[in-house]
């Protein structure tokens, strides 16, 4: 089983991935964090280099190498992705089909307030952040519900608060199972 998070930058997506993991024992995959290992280089830089088409292509390239494993049972594992990745149908199939998938939705102004010193997204750099992030929004929200096999708003809640909804959610659906507290 593969459990994807998608949603704008910013969300929430890398940190419930970490919580998500280590309450089920399961390992993390970050595309963004895969991406890097692979051009050997910042995003940012990249995008700056190669542009955002060709990132797109290797973006989906990425993808679809990671969910090669719930094709074959594997190991489950939760997979935080870039705030992008649904802008390419194949990528919206992909997800849909071979995970779970959970959108994080969050308003631009609680991004805004959450990304203001951020230097790392390069969609957000030199620019208004906040008009940016309601285009992306507009954009992408009827992209990520697509996707997404259920919404969380996650705009105050903690992150714990988050994990825990998830969680609630994989196992009221007998997607998996809760761990076990007690020791054998």
């Amino acid at each position: 089983m593969i459990v994807s998070l998608v949603g704008l930058p910013g969300c929430g997506k890398s940190s419930v991935a970490r919580l998500l993991a280590r309450h089920y024992g399961w390992s993390v995959q970050d595309t963004d964090s895969e991406i890097e290992s692979r051009i050997g280089m910042p995003i940012r830089d990249f995008f700056a280099v190669e542009g955002e088409a060709k990132f797109r292509d290797i973006e989906q390239a990425t993808l679809a190498d990671c969910l090669k494993a719930s094709q074959g049972g594997g190991t489950p594992f939760i997979l935080a992705t870039g705030g992008g990745i649904v802008l390419r149908p194949e990528n919206r199939d992909l997800l849909r089909r071979y995970s779970l998938c959970f959108y994080l939705r969050t308003t631009p102004e609680e991004l805004a307030r959450r990304l203001r010193h951020d230097t790392q997204r390069p969609l957000l750099q030199g620019v208004d952040a906040l008009r940016k992030l309601r285009e992306l929004s507009q954009q992408r929200d009827p992209l990520y519900r697509q996707t997404a096999h259920y919404v969380v708003e996650s705009g105050r809640p903690t992150v714990w608060a988050l994990v825990h909804w998830i969680c609630m959610q994989l196992e009221l659906g007998g997607h998996c199972r809760p761990p076990s507290t007690l020791e054998a």
